[in-house]
């Protein structure tokens, strides 16, 4: 049954792979975060360490964090539709006798792995952070891990669903690139707004997506505990988002301005 979207995926992973310039261009998305959240740190670290501005710092590196999982696989998920789309290369793939679910599944697979990768390499470039500027943060790392587990990496397979199902629409890339540079401003927005007014986030609306993953993360790098059974629901409300906006992208992949690109 996984066989297909498996062959598609690998076909795109190698083909971001050799895309150098995506490559470095996700790696510095991935690493800006904790670069500048850094150089904050310094600047500020007497104010840090009395806590007048840790609770900005924890804001900042929660948002930056959430950013990571859209801008992650955002060029994969560009060229692998708009792009194709572009170079007349979609047609040919579709007329393949390989049903058009397994085919959006696979490019999915390959844009959520991009986006897992930035996720990670922003955790590991926000440890350094951690480790260089003396903040306290979790000490139980399981929980972390679980806490990962279940808020961004199904906020990761939200990411590239969207991703994908907007760069259905786009004719080219500069188009898909217009529209998915705005899609960052969504866990930007969320995440800055509840930095400032974090009493938006009380109450249901803390069990939604992406307000959810701000609230756990803030916690988890202040040193505090998360309420297992908020990630749970946060993960699997997300989930279920992810893979119903995936619905929509392979309903699109079944209209002719799709297929003939009119």
């Amino acid at each position: 049954m996984l066989k297909q979207p498996l062959v598609v995926a690998r076909k795109e992973l190698v083909d971001g792979w050799r895309d150098v310039r995506s490559l470095i261009a996700s790696l510095l998305y991935a690493l800006m975060g904790p670069f500048v959240v850094l150089l904050v740190s310094i600047a500020n670290r007497a104010d840090t360490k009395s806590g007048s501005s840790g609770g900005v710092l924890v804001g900042m590196m929660s948002v930056f964090t959430l950013v990571a999982c859209f801008v992650g696989g955002m060029n994969v998920a560009m060229d692998t539709v708009a792009g194709e789309r572009e170079r007349r290369s979609l047609l040919p793939l579709l007329l393949n006798p390989v049903l058009r679910r397994d085919i959006v599944i696979g490019k999915w697979l390959a844009v959520s792995l991009f986006s897992i990768a930035g996720l990670t390499i922003n955790l590991l470039g926000f440890a350094a952070v951690f480790a260089t500027s003396g903040m306290r943060t979790t000490r139980d790392w399981p929980r972390f891990v679980l806490a990962v587990a279940l808020g961004l990496i199904p906020l990761s397979l939200f990411a590239a669903s969207l991703q994908l199902l907007i760069s259905t629409v786009c004719r080219g890339v500069k188009e898909a690139h217009t529209y998915l540079s705005m899609v960052v401003f969504l866990p930007m927005g969320v995440g800055m707004f509840l930095v400032f007014f974090p009493a938006a986030a009380r109450g249901w609306r803390s069990f939604l997506p992406v307000v959810g993953q701000q609230l756990q993360l803030e916690l988890l790098m202040k040193g505090k505990e998360i309420q297992l059974l908020q990630a749970i629901v946060v993960g699997c409300l997300t989930a279920t988002l992810a893979l119903l906006v995936l619905r929509v992208a392979v309903n699109r992949l079944h209209r002719d301005e799709i297929i003939y690109g009119n």
